[in-house]
């Protein structure tokens, strides 16, 4: 259980890192702009307090800590997602990270945005509510492939430090 976790730790945190990477990128680069972990962090300040709906996050009263927490979050639910992925295909992976599995996963990933955090956040369902829903869509999809990649990049990593 020990390994599994430090697996999750280090797979997650890496794919969640290489994913801000692509963000930071593609910012910089097109101007596509990424998630607000700040309104993430006020989100879940607000679920704490039994709300869950917001139209939209960013009317809603500001949370104290809301960017850290939003941030630490992130990053927990990139280790939370890496352990599942390990639990369905096998701690063995890592001694050969596939990249179909990888990006399948991060794909499938993208359901959480879609029907929890884009609904809480006042989007709708899969953005429905947004101007350019497509756009945003769109992006949330290419930052759960970037995590997937992401995935199979630490775990590549990981074989040459093991």
């Amino acid at each position: 259980m020990t390994s599994l976790l430090i697996d999750a730790l280090l797979l997650g945190a890496g794919a969640t890192a290489f994913m801000d990477i692509v963000a930071l990128v593609q910012n910089r680069l097109f101007g596509i702009p990424s998630l607000n972990y700040a309104m993430v962090g006020r989100w879940l300040g607000h679920l704490l307090g039994g709300t869950f709906t917001h139209r939209p996050i960013g009317k809603s009263r500001p949370i104290r800590g809301e960017a850290a927490l939003g941030w630490i979050a992130h990053y927990l639910i990139g280790v939370a997602f890496a352990a599942m992925f390990l639990v369905l295909v096998g701690a063995g992976w890592l001694s050969r990270p596939a990249l179909v599995p990888a990006l399948v996963f991060g794909v499938m990933t993208v359901l959480v945005p879609f029907l929890v955090l884009q609904p809480g956040m006042g989007a709708g369902i899969v953005a429905r509510k947004l101007p350019e829903p497509n756009a945003a869509r769109l992006r949330s999809l290419f930052a759960h492939f970037s995590f997937g990649l992401g995935l199979w990049i630490t775990g590549l990593g990981s074989m040459l430090v093991l």
